[in-house]
């Protein structure tokens, strides 16, 4: 056994109990050596180009966890499954990093169905143990282990091909935050580790294993004492079993999953906070707000406004999934709400002229005549919105201003508007009016200036909340964008070979019942939020929780507020909540913040031109978080094609077109869309630049609309998941690496930053985890990295230093 000074072990046992750890991570097997000096040659023949690996090589197949909530405690059963890949009988031990506070007398260890003693180790003894298996096994996936304890046992035989089971079952107390309980589980960086691949013939070095299955489950009493689960990491399933129990599943990859379950209060909401601060600069919160049950059985009634885009290219397939879509909006209203449909061409129609309830008879009525469309004829943009504005707020103001209007009426409209908003809350009736827009194209008929129909439009809103729908890469994407984010809605591009009615019914579902409007959410005491997304006001539709992002000025303890309109009148409470000044966990808070203020950044950018200022915010976040943006091109040419330092597509020999930034959000090229390539040398500019740039456009609001409305980290990877898979890269810990000659480099990294270099698995390499916990994600990457911090960084590599003094160790820890 590895023999660690004393010093080392008791600032490892100080750090653990100072430092929050993840609540669990996923076991491992770690197959122990051959005891005769040789191990004997393989016994499976290789087969289809798979061969075996020379002696003992194992891999994951299966990992499935499940966590029921009883009387606040959490029930973990962790099961999980091995295959033995290589060419002979071995054996393994069977390491589980133990959780901080786990209740350790309850967890039980069952392989293959028989229960197995396992050895328990406090974090202290657990930390030799790890420093021993990666020094022996050159394998650093177990470094963020580090600081945990350890539960160890033995397996063996493992044959051949064949599979082991292994089952962990333990009990935690569900940590509180603010009014929520959490759960979470973590599988680390490096949770396949050592033998997770196959031994693969140079003739096809591309080949893997599977990836394995994963699974999370969790399940909580159906009681009535919870709200809706919801997950800043991972898209959630919930349904209700008999038993009054609520089961939860996570969708895509259940890797590191983080859940909220709101308590509910006997008064006002329960409001949740998670934050993160990585010290010398403002922290990050999510904030997730749920409100309270309403004493009425529904929510606040609305006036829905359907305006429809029946111009001739919307003709065909287009039309009858719109139609469809009108359909289903028609199918979620309820009683009391009122509605009006809106098409128009050249024209503007109406299915009757006012606000109708939306009886079954009304109802039947507005079927029949979405049956009936036709489309032909132009665009006439902005005599819908007229007709779909009109009637709540503003009849008497510029109600049919013509083209020729000068700035001086635009400036005294606005002034006289702005006056009936701040009078209107006095007047309201309560009902939240809603305008869903769709549209295909560009105005072409009355005004036709995107930029005076959004002003337009905006001065008239009142308090109507717009949602839109650009379809297809011909329409005005930031008209169409613009409209939305001024309307306190969301925009919403449809692709040609993508469906309109399932985006306008994903949307219209979500847009029943309003349980509060006009919600804002301030904190009060030595904490100050600021740059908060999505800006406020903001509304919450039943199943639903309000998630705001921000950063935080301060800390310590502060109060939250939040005040809004319910179906039962004005509502308003108050929750205190401690603001950390340092706080490692949560990295997800930040990527979340910076991609919504990416998405919101990008629309103002569209919305009032380029600047300096805006443009380096967005340059810097995408950098550092990895986000794709305009300037931060992730994009992996086709061949015969570039991407310049500017994001900018290039064809050899010929001259750049704009592009590549964004394409690599979802598919990696507009051209597998539909959407025409950037344009080649030789081709006539007019003919070729003119579409390239409709489809960037749209191709860019789409993706800053998907930005804006990200809730979880599954929705961020998702739009990058293809940029990194192209280029290698990995994300760990909040942070993004790119794989530079064999080495993992830190997006952050500065060519010219003061840089620290230490040999792998070096008493200098142990000595920095124990001053920066921080580098144990990022170390886990392999053993050649750079990780960036503030003014210093930390390179990983043969040629580093073999120890560091205690000088050289507080210079790097002042300068992460």
């Amino acid at each position: 056994m590895l023999v660690v000074p004393r010093s080392m072990l008791l600032a490892a046992t100080l750090l653990a109990g100072a430092l929050p750890l993840p609540l669990a991570a996923q076991g491992r097997l770690i197959p122990r050596p051959c005891q005769r000096g040789d191990c004997p040659p393989p016994v499976r023949p290789c087969v289809a180009g798979e061969c075996p690996r020379p002696g003992f090589a194992i891999a994951r197949s299966a990992s499935d966890v499940r966590v029921e909530l009883r009387d606040r405690v959490l029930r973990y059963q962790v099961d999980e499954r091995f295959v033995n890949h290589g060419g002979v009988v071995g054996e393994a031990d069977y390491v589980f990093p133990l959780p901080k506070n786990a209740a350790f007398e309850g967890l039980k260890l069952e392989i293959n169905g028989e229960l197995v003693a396992g050895e328990i180790m406090d974090a202290e003894h657990a930390r030799q143990t790890y420093e021993a298996i990666v020094r022996q096994q050159r394998d650093p996936a177990l470094v963020e282990w580090m600081g945990h304890g350890l539960l160890r046992a033995r397996i063996f035989p493992i044959a051949p091909g064949e599979e082991k089971r292994v089952v962990v079952r333990f009990q935690a107390v569900a940590e509180r935050e603010g009014d929520a309980l959490r759960v979470e589980y973590g599988r680390g960086a490096g949770s396949e580790g050592l033998g997770s691949g196959v031994w693969r013939t140079p003739r096809d070095p591309r080949r893997q294993t599977p990836d394995p299955r994963r699974s999370f489950t969790f399940l909580y009493p159906d009681d009535g004492q919870y709200g809706t689960p919801y997950s800043p990491t991972h898209a959630l399933r919930t349904r209700r079993e008999s038993g009054r129990r609520c089961v939860v599943e996570v969708e895509g990859d259940a890797s590191d999953v983080t859940l909220l379950l709101p308590v509910r209060r006997a008064e006002g909401g329960s409001i949740a906070v998670l934050a993160h601060a990585p010290g010398g600069e403002d922290g990050f919160a999510l904030i997730t707000v749920t409100p309270p049950a309403p004493r009425r059985a529904a929510g606040l009634p609305r006036d829905v406004t359907l305006v429809l885009d029946v111009s001739g290219s919307m003709s065909g397939r287009k039309l009858e999934q719109a139609k469809a879509a009108g359909r289903q909006l028609l199918a979620t209203l309820s009683p009391a709400d009122r509605f009006r449909i809106i098409d128009f061409s050249s024209d503007v129609r109406t299915f009757r002229d006012e606000l109708v309830p939306a009886t079954r008879a009304h109802v039947r009525e507005a079927e029949r005549y979405l049956d009936d469309l036709e489309a032909q004829g132009s665009t006439n943009i902005a005599g819908a919105l007229d007709e779909a504005l009109r009637g709540h707020a503003f009849d008497d103001v510029a109600a049919h201003d013509d083209e020729e209007r000068d700035a001086e009426r635009r400036d005294d409209a606005r002034r006289r508007d702005a006056r009936r908003r701040d009078e209107w809350p006095a007047k309201r009736d309560g009902r939240l009016p809603v305008v869903l827009f769709i549209t295909d194209g560009e105005p072409t008929v009355g005004e036709r200036r995107p930029e005076a129909i959004a002003e337009r439009a905006a001065a008239r809103r009142g308090r109507h909340r717009i949602f839109t729908f650009g379809v297809g890469a011909d329409v005005n994407a930031a008209l169409v964008e613009r409209l939305a984010v001024d309307g306190r809605g969301t925009a919403h591009f449809v692709r040609p070979e993508e469906s309109v009615e399932r985006a306008v019914a994903l949307v219209a579902s979500r847009l029943t019942a309003p349980l509060m409007t006009d919600v804002t959410v301030r904190a009060t005491g030595g904490v100050r939020l600021r740059k908060l997304h999505p800006s406020q006001p903001a509304d919450v539709f039943a199943g639903q929780d309000l998630v705001l992002l921000a950063r935080y000025a301060g800390s310590g303890p502060a109060e939250l507020q939040v005040e809004g309109r319910a179906p039962d009148g004005e509502l308003s409470w108050t929750t205190r909540v401690a603001f950390p000044e340092r706080e490692r966990r949560n990295t997800f808070v930040a990527r979340l913040w910076a991609t919504q203020r990416v998405g919101y950044l990008s629309a103002e950018r569209r919305k009032y031109g380029a600047s300096a200022e805006v443009d380096a915010e967005i340059r810097e976040l995408g950098e550092r978080y990895g986000i794709p943006t305009e300037f931060t091109s992730y994009f992996v040419p086709e061949p015969g094609l570039v991407v310049t330092r500017d994001g900018r597509w290039d064809a050899r020999g010929g001259a750049a077109a704009t592009g590549g930034a964004d394409q690599a959000l979802q598919s990696n090229s507009v051209r597998r869309r539909g959407a025409a390539p950037p344009p080649t040398a030789g081709a006539a500019p007019a003919a070729a630049a003119a579409p390239a740039a409709r489809a960037e456009a749209f191709e860019r609001a789409a993706a800053a609309s998907a930005q804006r409305e990200a809730r979880t980290l599954a929705a961020v990877d998702s739009a990058a998941s293809v940029a990194d898979a192209a280029t290698g890269a990995r994300r760990v810990g909040g942070r993004r690496f790119v794989s530079r000659d064999g080495v993992w480099v830190d997006a952050r990294y500065r060519e010219g930053m003061r840089t620290v270099r230490v040999r792998a698995y070096s008493a200098a390499y142990f000595a920095l985890l124990d001053r920066l916990p921080d580098l144990r994600d990022a170390f886990a990457v392999g053993d050649r990295v750079v990780v960036a911090g503030r003014t210093v960084a930390v390179a990983v590599d043969d040629a580093g230093a073999e120890s560091l003094s205690a000088r050289e160790l507080r210079e790097v820890e002042a300068g992460w």
